[in-house]
């Protein structure tokens, strides 16, 4: 994977051409379909989808972005359009499903105008991405939740909240030995109701009175070493919710 994606992104957009392509699976009508044969042809030939098809199946949301990456790269090269059918809002959501918000912000800035203002999609994607960028934890879910996603990219989103639920379910773990149930509940973007439930199964036991939950810590063995990462998200993680 490319790590600079500034760069990245802007060999991609010197190599493309001002042409236009299709995706194999596009209907289009006899007379268009006449006049871009060449560039189909050249498509056909140039790009396979296959790979990208394969891991949304098998759920290797993982490997989404890396795909797309030296995919979009590869086609820009031949000199054949890409940008009015690439599939942009899978491309974004595989660079957050990673965690790479420097990508998907280069990724997003790279998307012409027109296109952004067509597809409500991409922009609930990049929605997401915002959200993460400047730490609004609860934003996250809202944006998430507040989209109707379609069958291709429904299942990546789905998945990717199941990992941020958890990530900030382990974060409020690190950080806390009690917390208010409303807190948790705004960290998890769920009811008080389905939080408690979430933290009582995962081990945590509840005050009823003072509405407060204890939390269970992991048991940590004298092998493992600190991981300085998790430390900085725990620092920022304690701050934006101590403020």
């Amino acid at each position: 994977m490319v790590s600079d994606g500034a760069h990245f992104y802007d060999i991609a957009q010197t190599a493309q051409k001002e042409k236009c392509f299709l995706l194999p699976h596009v209907d289009v009508g006899r007379e268009r379909e006449k006049s871009l044969s060449c560039e189909i042809r050249k498509l056909g030939a140039t790009m396979d989808l296959s790979q990208l098809h394969n891991a949304l199946s098998s759920q290797s949301f993982d490997k989404v972005a890396d795909i797309c990456d030296e995919l979009i790269l590869h086609v820009a090269s031949t000199g054949v359009g890409y940008q009015e059918e690439w599939p942009y809002a899978i491309h974004l959501l595989g660079h957050l499903y990673i965690n790479d918000l420097n990508s998907a912000r280069f990724l997003w800035k790279s998307v012409p105008q027109s296109i952004k203002e067509a597809r409500p999609e991409l922009v609930a994607a990049w929605k997401i991405g915002q959200c993460l960028w400047t730490k609004d934890y609860a934003g996250v879910y809202n944006a998430v939740q507040g989209f109707d996603w379609s069958p291709e990219t429904s299942g990546i989103v789905t998945s990717f909240l199941e990992n941020y639920r958890k990530k900030m379910f382990d974060l409020l773990t690190f950080a806390y030995s009690t917390i208010i149930i409303s807190d948790v509940a705004h960290f998890m973007g769920m009811s008080e109701e389905d939080a408690t439930k979430y933290a009582v199964e995962h081990g945590w036991s509840l005050d009823v009175p003072s509405k407060m939950l204890t939390v269970e810590k992991p048991k940590i063995t004298t092998e493992q070493k600190v991981d300085s990462s998790k430390l900085q998200r725990l620092t920022e993680f304690v701050f934006h919710l101590e403020n």
